[in-house]
């Protein structure tokens, strides 16, 4: 039996797919100076800004508790919270550069000439979640996670739970920092 060759570009694509498979889908900021062994408790912050949580708050808020309690954090009142987790969804704007874009040309010798239609563009608005932990005692940011995949309208509601999800889960990854 021959041993199985590699050439070199299916060597390339494989290592670019590793890569890409490795690429983070959070970014996470921490206060170096923070005591995170000391936080035992956890609430979410109480906010004015709606009376009600939005289907996304919902998801967002079980994914969290999960989080956290996988941690070894429990929830408890506002009140006596070591820890107050905020969160908010930002409203992005993305150009898509979906579609084709058509060329046409002709050459004689090393002369010619060549049109082509730029793709077709359209701004869309998106979704990116941001956690926030705040020590209760000094009411300052000690911990923040933002998502770097958005929710955006298209997505089913079992698409936007799943991404949801996935994106908690790989920011506590990272919480407590140095872990």
């Amino acid at each position: 039996m021959k041993p199985l060759r590699v050439g070199p570009a299916l060597l390339l694509v494989a290592v670019a797919m590793l890569m890409t498979g490795c690429a983070s889908n959070v970014v996470t900021d921490y206060d170096s100076q923070a005591s995170y062994a000391s936080y035992e408790t956890w609430a979410f912050s109480e906010t004015d800004d709606n009376a009600y949580t939005s289907l996304d708050g919902s998801r967002v808020e079980d994914a969290v508790s999960r989080a956290l309690e996988a941690k070894g954090l429990a929830r408890t009142g506002a009140d006596s919270a070591d820890l107050l987790v905020g969160y908010h969804i930002d409203e992005v704007d993305r150009l898509d550069t979906s579609g084709f874009s058509y060329g046409f040309g002709y050459g004689f010798n090393r002369f010619g000439w060549g049109i082509s239609t730029a793709p077709p563009v359209r701004e869309v608005k998106e979704g990116q979640l941001i956690v926030d932990l705040v020590d209760t005692d000094t009411n300052k940011v000690v911990w923040r996670g933002t998502s770097k995949r958005y929710l955006n309208q298209n997505q089913s509601p079992e698409t936007r739970e799943k991404l949801i999800n996935e994106v908690v889960a790989d920011m506590f990854s990272r919480y407590p920092p140095g872990n």
